[in-house]
């Protein structure tokens, strides 16, 4: 098991869960709108800085992991705007259910 956390622009949402819900991906958390910085700069959600960013993090069995990764970087490579996207693959040594 790995743990899958993403990086991106809110507006992308939807299509992120559909990256995870075609590997079926089921269990994750998604925090929405919240502030970050990338490499355009501040999203703050207001006038000054506007947009926000989200933050997906996901539990990816082994098996899928390549599958997903292939979709996120077909993703990120599709449009200018989609450059934003960044995700980390981190270990999971323990996992309590």
């Amino acid at each position: 098991m790995k743990l899958l956390h993403l990086t991106f622009h809110f507006e992308y949402g939807e299509r992120i869960e559909a990256i995870l819900d075609r590997h079926e991906i089921r269990d994750y958390v998604r925090l929405p709108m919240m502030e970050g910085k990338d490499l355009e700069g501040k999203h703050y959600g207001s006038q000054v800085f506007p947009g926000s960013t989200s933050v997906v993090q996901a539990q990816v069995p082994e098996d899928k992991v390549e599958g997903v990764f292939e979709d996120l970087r077909a993703f990120k490579e599709e449009r200018r705007s989609h450059r934003h996207l960044e995700a980390l693959l981190l270990p999971v040594e323990a996992r309590l259910e």
